[in-house]
């Protein structure tokens, strides 16, 4: 029974990366060094908050609150900066080995080569994030953080690892050289993350200055879109609702309730663009003949 549904859902493509990926030493030591960095994360911020604070009551249930806050969010910073280097290769590096075209001619279809090399890359980071769950035991044994929470941020997490894996996996196909595909998804995951909130930021500013003594003159403010498609944003708006109402209200509009979830806005955008990205990565992955005129 086991092996029969270990053939239907492992493909030979899969199957062999799965087993590549862990025979290499680099695999256990980028575990390692994952949750050193998260570790020391979570351990500084104890260290600061109970002894340099001078806090003479320990460590209370806010504190643990805002400790969650600071391990998701590190957390978050770390996966994209690991997802690119796991994904951005998968089928330039295929090509640089000469493998590519071997591959295309077994019985593998694109859609099986494309998911495959995604799934095999992406259960690895799934691995590493999974590794860290006793670290959140911490703030379970303060308190503060209910499992719902715990279970939505490493939902996220996965959506999050989808997205900057699909998009790796696009930049894979479509150019040649693993080097150039890595920099332009680092590229794309630096625009994510740094570049809509310094547009944000910069916008928010000229409309306020621009409306000036302008109140309650709209439902909300539009700017609040662009901090949606931030994943840093996204991922606050899940811990605190309240913060999308004060992304989306601004000096010039009477909102109450803002009018989508940051992290809702989030997930329909890109759940298209991944979705895209996929699909163009299968489109492009064997080549395309070109029609001669007669």
């Amino acid at each position: 029974m086991l092996i029969k549904l270990r053939n239907k859902w492992i493909n030979p493509v899969l199957g062999k990366e799965f087993r590549l990926r862990m025979r290499h030493i680099r695999s256990p030591l980028a575990i390692m060094f994952y949750l050193l960095a998260i570790g020391l994360v979570g351990l500084g911020y104890l260290y600061v908050t109970t002894e340099i604070s001078g806090s003479a009551a320990g460590f209370n249930p806010s504190q643990s609150r805002v400790l969650f806050y600071v391990l998701s969010i590190a957390q978050l910073v770390l996966i994209a900066f690991m997802t690119p280097g796991l994904t951005a290769g998968v089928i330039s590096g295929e090509r640089e080995k000469q493998t590519l075209n071997m591959l295309l001619t077994t019985q593998q279809s694109s859609t099986t080569i494309i998911l495959s090399k995604l799934v095999s890359a992406l259960s690895f980071m799934l691995l590493v994030v999974l590794a860290t769950m006793p670290l959140y035991a911490i703030v379970f044994l303060f308190g503060g953080i209910s499992p719902k929470q715990l279970f939505l941020v490493f939902l996220f997490y996965v959506f999050t690892m989808l997205v900057i894996g699909s998009f790796g996996v696009l930049f894979s196909t479509l150019l040649k050289r693993t080097m150039i595909s890595v920099i332009s998804t680092y590229g794309v995951t630096l625009f994510l993350f740094a570049g809509t909130g310094i547009i944000y930021l910069f916008v928010q500013q000229i409309i306020n200055r621009s409306n000036y003594g302008n109140v309650g003159t709209k439902a909300y403010e539009w700017t609040g879109f662009i901090l949606a498609l931030n994943p840093v944003a996204a991922l606050i708006s899940v811990f605190e609702p309240s913060f999308s109402d004060s992304v989306f209200r601004g000096r010039t509009s009477n909102l109450h309730a803002a009018p989508l979830q940051l992290w809702q806005i989030f997930g329909i955008v890109f759940t298209v663009l991944a979705a895209l990205a996929i699909l163009l990565s299968i489109r492009y992955i064997r080549p395309v003949l070109k029609k001669h005129k007669a």
